[in-house]
């Protein structure tokens, strides 16, 4: 018999696949590195590939791909493939029918399999050759419908390699990224094989999938530029339907049409949605300040957060006789917060007020000369501040009449704390919590240890807070990742300027420039809060950034320092506590 060249044309259709069983199904788990990230204008320059079937590896597929061009230096710095590297490989006309005979029979797996795919497809376009893989699974849609949004914030695949504590740790190499992703790819098999999930036909159906109707409306994002920004769903009357951030607006929108987005009324949304809108940015902090404030404005109806960026809760001391601790919508100068509900922030302000002493009770005190709530004549007999409180007893019950002198200087010690000028209140829980342990008395231990990390965590990022939107300017400057950098100008907790200095360009005259055209920011009074006035959720986004591993602090002519407050040093325990938390959990 005359041998024949294999063509594209011999390979199977994967619809065949939908009634295999998984553990009797083949798939190949691909992986590509590129010149760059668009299928159309760069190339393939390596290939790594690994065949699989009932958890077993049947064969590896690697080689490098001559791209017929340069590979940009970023590229070279991120994979560490060279031009030199690929000079002798050979090209993706010869590489290609070779995978498509590695992969015969099999079932393509990809993370981020839009991407890969697309570059696989185009090549088999350019060569004039039909691709028939008409499907394929996509690990990052796998883990966004299987992983809860806690579990696994992100879903790159050096985080899921990280959650899953996988053998093979992703390089931006081609085979062992695919390496990586056959582990993934397992492990989120494990977690669907106990939801009926048997088959190739149960797991596609199991996986969310766009209509016909919503994969034609790719086109709304095609005019879209590959840049930071928001992006606003329009709906038939020109009505906001939903406003989002991405460091890519294209790639991002995109994503809404193919059906990777689990979320039902993410799709009801999709399917009203007739134009979507973009605003540009310098980069994603701007974008995400930018969205806050379009969210103020608009109000969408399928956006479930931040709608109000004034919102919180506070503790704040009253300004009564003997002053208490009370929780409340609007702060004041002597204010901790904001906090995300009000049970939290009563359940610290409990705290705080058995650590200082303060009273928890409603007496109007006004005119009184001292308070007095009945308690046992011996301090130890007082309920633990750091266990919560009972129904009426208050955390200033004594045995005789408390002065005003006597009072005062418990308030005083709380204004310290909340202020952060002093961490004596926190020093002298030392050892309460391993004493509870060592009476063998275990959940008492662990809810004391838990109500006290949230009020040093609330204590910390209060403190942080006030310190970014006391200061007249901050000017910060983070590694943008392509040799650049990404600039912001904050005045008194608002953004006032953004602007990026790109591979090359001095930063300096970029900032002085910045500097010159950033929005001027009147000093708040006062009586406007630790915050000034400036909107909570903004002024927190710009502390996460400013404090972030990464970001410096600088002026046109020196280094800044933000100051810290004196809670700042306990996280170390806060930290401990709530992985202990989540650990039980």
């Amino acid at each position: 018999m005359t041998a024949r060249q294999l063509s594209f044309s011999d390979l199977p259709d994967e619809a065949e696949f939908a009634s295999c069983a998984l553990r009797e199904t083949t798939f190949v788990v691909v992986d590509l590195e590129t010149t760059g990230g668009s299928s159309t204008d760069d190339r393939i320059t390596e290939i790594g590939a690994v065949k699989i079937r009932g958890g077993q590896v049947l064969g590896e597929f690697a080689t490098l791909v001559d791209p017929g061009r340069s590979i940009p230096p970023q590229i070279v710095a991120l994979t560490g493939i060279t031009s030199a590297m690929v000079y002798d490989a050979p090209p993706i006309e010869e590489v290609l029918p070779a995978f498509a005979e590695f992969a015969r029979g099999s079932l393509l797996v990809a993370h981020n399999a839009r991407f890969d795919m697309g570059f696989l497809r185009k090549s088999a376009a350019r060569m004039k050759l039909p691709w028939p893989f008409t499907t394929s699974l996509c690990t990052v849609v796998m883990a966004r419908r299987v992983l809860s949004k806690q579990e696994a914030p992100s879903v790159k695949l050096s985080a899921l390699a990280d959650l899953f504590n996988v053998a093979v740790r992703p390089t931006h190499r081609a085979l062992d990224d695919a390496r990586a992703t056959v582990d993934v790819f397992h492990r989120l098999i494990e977690r669907v094989g106990n939801q009926g999930v048997t088959t190739v036909g149960d797991l596609q159906s199991y996986l969310p999938r766009a209509t016909p109707a919503v994969r034609a409306k790719r086109t709304l994002a095609a005019d879209l530029p590959n840049r930071p920004g928001v992006y606003l769903f329009r709906g038939p009357g020109e009505e906001v339907l939903y406003i989002g951030t991405a460091v890519d607006l294209r790639r991002r929108v995109s994503g809404y049409f193919n059906g990777s987005d689990p979320r039902a009324r993410m799709a009801e949304m999709v399917s009203l949605a007739v134009r979507v809108d973009h605003v540009e940015c310098a980069h994603a902090l701007e974008a995400a300040v930018a969205e806050l404030t379009l969210l103020g404005v608009h109000k969408p109806s399928y956006n479930r957060r931040s709608r109000n960026p004034q919102g919180g809760w506070w503790i704040t001391l009253t300004a009564e006789r003997f002053p208490r601790l009370k929780v409340t919508r609007t702060p004041d100068v002597e204010s901790l917060g904001p906090l995300p509900g009000r049970a939290q922030a009563a359940d610290v302000a409990d705290v705080i007020a058995g650590l200082a002493g303060l009273r928890s009770c409603t007496t109007d005190l006004k005119k009184a000369t001292h308070h007095w709530c009945e308690g046992p004549s011996d301090a130890a007999q007082l309920p633990d501040p750091l266990v919560s409180a009972m129904p009426g007893v208050c955390r200033a019950a004594s045995d005789r009449p408390q002065t005003l002198p006597d009072y005062l200087c418990r308030v005083e010690a709380t204004r310290d704390l909340l202020a952060g000028r002093s961490d004596a209140l926190l020093a002298a829980l030392e050892g309460r919590i391993a004493r509870l342990a060592e009476q063998r008395r275990f959940e008492s231990a662990a809810r004391a240890r838990d109500r006290l990390s949230a009020t040093i965590e609330a204590l910390a990022r209060g403190q942080r807070l006030a310190a970014v939107a006391q200061r007249p300017e901050v000017i910060g400057a983070r590694p943008d990742g392509d040799g650049g950098w990404e600039l912001s100008i904050i005045r008194y907790g608002r953004l006032a300027g953004s602007a990026r200095a790109v591979r090359g360009v001095a930063p300096m005259p970029v900032i002085e420039r910045l500097r010159a055209s950033a929005t001027t920011v009147l000093t708040p009074p006062p009586e406007a809060g630790p915050l000034g006035g400036a909107p909570a959720e903004e002024t927190a986004l710009l502390e996460r950034w400013l404090y972030q591993p990464g970001t410096r602090l600088v002026d046109v002519t020196d280094q800044l320092s933000l100051p810290i407050g004196a809670a700042q040093r306990w996280m170390g325990f806060a930290k401990t506590a709530r992985a202990a938390r989540e650990a039980m959990a």
